[in-house]
């Protein structure tokens, strides 16, 4: 069975989760753990490397011993030392490790306090108010693992856009070489772009559809195939996303795509908009009575309600029809839109490459310039920047300048915002940098009113540029911030700086709401990579597909500027 870089990385952080568990070496378990942040980021296929001989290349964090693993596992499915690992520990404790809020620290307390072995030992303590009693947990803490675990037990799995597209475009690409078929794309949240993706839809036309689904539930990751008639399949990968696969006539295949792209709200407002013209819309047509009118492209079943062509991102039923009606869509962003990116470490800080590898790397990925954006000292654990080596990494910069061809760096820190809204380095240094971006890593739990005014405070410093990751969510991991975004964006205005829409795939932060409310104020927004080594530039994509879902358009996002027009912009927020 295919295995794909998300599924080497699951593997990685569960021996390092374990590891954590039993007290081993912690420079071991950051091993495992840097390994897994690799192979997430990575573009290039590892199995498809290994498939074709060509051995798995040098890659940051990647030594004898993982690279040695990521065969074993792309070869087996699993490796020795996880297995050891699995046999360990009691069976439920993997299990444990999923439930949001839970690391490994946490579990080995709850081991070690109440001898919980599994998800449902934890939920009867947990309602039983044992758990609060560890010290370190307390109530709030319990109650949030209580409600992590009832609403564990009734949701579905659902992946990060990035890891879906890692299942979703190998298997359009294993549908698209079969000779019979025509076309192959796939449709439903994951053309939306949505953030997270719960099942995948694809559709196909062909001139076999017998033929088309027998190949389809023999693909090598199907698991369990739940239904295969002659039109329609619906499988289980082994990854436990669940597929969906429907082979439409080609005059059907645009109101096939239209339909089964969504959103639901999106196409009950297209339907009515159709029954006011006395016409049926389904997933088989536009029709007047009998006749099919419209259908072969999802072009011809807008045009048949009388409305332009409205791209998937917008498709949500959130004013698109109106502003379609009126002229009004807007003209999406791109990722070619984009010339630079203005987040970004090197191996200074928690980095893995060199300034020339992340600049080159840069320049090749299409961008002219790049902002260096190390951590400050605050965040010792990354080997954070005082002032003395920020300085020294500003003279580097100033040397590559002068050797770096079609690509600027630029001078930038990543600041830490204190708990009281004070920023982690002086005016002093501040203001010898091109930018500064600020930043929320700790005291993450402070009330709306205190984080909402931590925030404003820090934007009012006089050398404040750009707020990365404004919520501090992880997505599937960690809750958003409490914060009054409406006044945070506002106070973007009033104070002439601009926000961040983080393309980290478990961030995408902003949200495609805040990032429309963002427009409609008038802020710009910086689409960065935060990139941490030279293949998390291919994460840009991401970023892109979300500010889309926020109606941006390349007028609206900062780094849409040339170097001159963009300079002009950083230095009016001083």
């Amino acid at each position: 069975m295919p295995i794909h870089n998300a599924d080497i990385a699951a593997r990685f952080e569960e021996i390092a989760d374990l590891l954590e568990i039993q007290g081993e070496n912690p420079f071991r378990i950051r091993a495992y753990r840097n390994g897994a942040r690799t192979l997430s980021d990575l573009t290039l296929d590892m199995a498809e490397l290994l498939e074709r001989d060509k051995g798995i290349p040098h890659l940051p964090g990647i030594g004898k011993d993982l690279a040695a693993k990521i065969k074993e596992i792309v070869d087996t499915g699993t490796c020795a030392k996880l297995e050891e690992l699995r046999k360990a520990v009691p069976a439920g404790v993997p299990a444990l490790l999923k439930v949001p809020g839970l690391g490994p620290k946490r579990v080995k307390l709850l081991m070690a306090a109440l001898d919980i072995r599994s998800p449902a030992q934890l939920q009867r303590a947990a309602r039983e108010g044992l758990v609060r009693e560890i010290p370190g947990f307390g109530e709030l803490t319990e109650r949030h693992i209580r409600e992590a675990l009832e609403a564990q037990l009734g949701q579905v799995k659902r992946l990060t856009l990035a890891h879906a597209s890692q299942y979703a475009e190998a298997l359009v690409d294993y549908l698209r070489q079969l000779p019979e078929v025509k076309q192959a794309v796939a449709a439903g949240s994951y053309r939306r772009a949505k953030e997270t993706v719960g099942d995948l839809d694809l559709l196909v036309t062909t001139s076999d559809p017998q033929g088309v689904m027998s190949a389809f539930v023999a693909y090598d990751e199907v698991q369990k195939v739940l239904s295969q008639g002659e039109t329609r399949a619906t499988v289980i990968l082994a990854s436990g996303l669940q597929v969906d696969l429907r082979v439409v006539p080609e005059e059907s295949f645009g109101a096939a795509l239209q339909y089964f792209t969504g959103s639901k709200a999106h196409n009950i407002a297209i339907r009515r908009l159709g029954q006011r013209r006395g016409l049926k819309i389904n997933e088989y047509g536009v029709f007047k009575r009998t006749r099919r009118v419209a259908g072969d492209s999802e072009q011809s079943v807008y045009a048949a309600v009388g409305l332009p062509y409205v791209e998937p991102e917008l498709r949500e039923d959130r004013g698109e029809i109106e502003a379609a009606r009126e002229g009004h869509l807007p003209h999406l962003i791109t990722l070619e839109d984009l010339k630079g990116d203005l987040h970004s470490h090197s191996k200074a800080t928690d980095g893995r490459n060199t300034l020339m590898e992340m600049a080159e790397t840069a320049r090749e990925q299409g961008l002219t310039y790049l902002a260096v954006t190390e951590h400050s000292r605050r965040l010792a654990v990354t080997k954070g920047f005082d002032p003395a080596r920020l300085a020294r990494q500003g003279e580097e910069i100033d040397r590559l300048n002068t050797e770096l061809k079609d690509i600027t760096l630029l001078k930038g820190i990543e600041v830490d915002i204190l708990e009281d809204g004070r920023l982690d380095l002086p005016d002093s240094t501040l203001s010898s940098l091109d930018l500064v971006v600020g930043a929320v890593h700790s005291h993450l739990a402070l009330s709306r009113k205190k984080q909402t005014e931590r925030l404003l405070r820090a934007m009012d410093h006089p050398y404040f540029s750009i707020l990365a990751h404004p919520t501090g969510r992880l997505i599937g991991e960690r809750e958003p911030c409490e914060i009054d975004m409406e006044r945070v964006i506002r106070a973007a205005r009033e104070r002439g700086c601009f926000l961040e829409l983080n393309a980290h795939p478990e961030r995408l932060d902003l949200n495609d709401i805040y990032c429309k409310m963002a427009k409609s104020e008038c802020v710009l927004v910086s689409i960065a990579s935060d990139a941490h080594s030279v293949i998390d530039f291919a994460n840009l994509r991401f970023a892109v597909g979300q500010a889309r879902r926020g109606w941006l358009e390349a007028a609206d996002v900062l780094n849409t500027r040339n170097l001159a027009q963009l300079r002009l912009l950083l230095r009016a927020t001083r």
